[in-house]
C-alpha cells in the first residue's frame, strides 16, 4: 500500500496509489513551524526572545536546540502503543523522560525532541487563543487551500485515514499532534511554502537557516542540517531537496521539494524512512 503525489512547476499534479488521507507523522512538525512563523509575522509570538518561564527561544524549539529530551527511546512507550493501551497522561510522559532536566544549554547542542514540538503547539494555542486544530486550519490549511488536512485528536478521527492495517491507533500517542491528509495535500502544502505563498521572504529565509549536523551524515544525507521544522542540506540548501520525513506504527512518509516541484511519498510497508526518502529524492531528480 502506498501513496505518491508530485506537483510540478506549473501546479500540475501526478498521483499514484491510494488517494485517501494518510498520517503525516512528523511532517506535522513542518505544519507547526509554519503556523508558529505566521504568528511571529503577526507579532503574536517572538522567534528569538526566551519563551516565558524558560531559557530557550521559539527558534531553538523549532530547530531542536532547546536542550529538551525525547520519548522515542522509551521501550515502555512503544510497548504500550503496540498493545493498544490508552496514551499516557502528559505528566507520566514527562516524568518518564525526566523532562525537567536539560540535556544541554539552549543553543549548545542538538537533539531531536517531540517534546519540544509539543511546546511549540502550546505556544501556538496561547498566541492564537484557539485550540491547536483550529489554529492549524486558520493559519496553514486554509491559506494553502488544502481540503483534506486536519489535526487528529481521537481514534475516531482516523476512521477514513489509511493506517496501513494499524486499526485502533490513538493519535494521542503523538504528543505534538498528528496531522492527516492526502499525499496530494502534503505535496501542495510544501510547494506553497517553498514558493513563498505562506510566509514573507525574510521569514522563509529564516525558516531555512539550518544547523549543520555532520554527526548524522550518511549516504542518503551526505550534508544534513535541520532548520525551523525542515530537513535540508547544510550547504546550498535551495539546490537540494527541502522537506521532512515522518514515521509511526506501520507507515512512513517523506515530503520534499526542489526547484519549484514538490513530492510526497507514503508507504504502508513499515520499512522505515529510507525507502520513502529515496523515492522522493529520485522523483524530484527526474522531474
Amino acid at each position: 500500500m502506498h501513496a505518491f503525489a508530485i506537483v510540478d512547476e506549473t501546479g500540475r499534479i501526478t498521483t499514484d496509489g491510494v488517494l485517501d488521507p494518510v498520517p503525516w507523522w512528523s511532517f506535522t512538525k513542518t505544519v507547526l513551524a509554519i503556523a508558529a512563523l505566521r504568528l511571529v509575522e503577526q507579532g503574536a509570538l517572538s522567534l528569538d526572545a526566551p519563551v516565558e518561564g524558560a531559557d530557550y527561544s521559539l527558534a531553538q524549539l523549532l530547530r531542536h536546540e532547546a536542550g529538551l529530551p525525547d520519548y522515542g527511546g522509551l521501550a515502555r512507550y512503544h510497548e504500550d502503543v503496540a498493545a493498544r493501551r490508552p496514551p499516557w497522561p502528559v505528566e507520566r510522559l514527562l516524568a518518564a523522560i525526566d523532562a525537567d532536566r536539560p540535556r544541554y544549554a539552549p543553543g549548545q547542542g542538538w537533539a531531536y525532541s517531540n517534546i519540544g514540538y509539543r511546546l511549540v503547539g502550546k505556544r501556538i494555542e496561547a498566541a492564537s487563543d484557539r485550540a491547536l486544530g483550529k489554529a492549524l486550519t486558520d493559519l496553514v490549511f486554509e491559506p494553502a487551500n488544502l481540503t483534506s488536512a486536519r489535526l487528529a485528536t481521537r481514534p475516531e478521527d482516523l476512521a477514513d485515514v489509511r493506517m496501513a492495517g494499524d486499526a485502533g491507533y490513538d493519535p494521542g500517542w503523538v504528543y505534538h499532534g498528528l496531522v492527516t491528509g492526502t499525499a496530494v495535500d502534503a505535496a501542495r502544502l510544501l510547494r506553497a511554502l517553498l514558493a513563498g505563498d505562506l510566509l514573507r521572504p525574510e521569514t522563509l529565509a529564516r525558516m531555512t537557516e539550518g544547523r549543520a549536523l555532520p554527526e548524522h551524515r550518511s549516504a542518503l544525507y551526505p550534508d544534513p542540517a535541520y532548520a525551523l521544522g525542515l530537513m535540508l542540506r547544510a550547504k546550498d540548501p535551495w539546490d537540494h531537496p527541502i522537506g521532512h520525513t515522518g514515521g509511526g506504527p506501520g507507515s512512513d512518509i517523506a515530503v520534499y521539494g526542489q526547484g519549484g516541484r514538490s513530492c510526497a511519498v507514503w508507504s504502508g510497508l513499515g520499512e522505515g524512512a529510507e525507502p520513502v526518502v529515496t523515492a522522493a529524492f529520485a522523483r524530484l531528480a527526474q522531474a
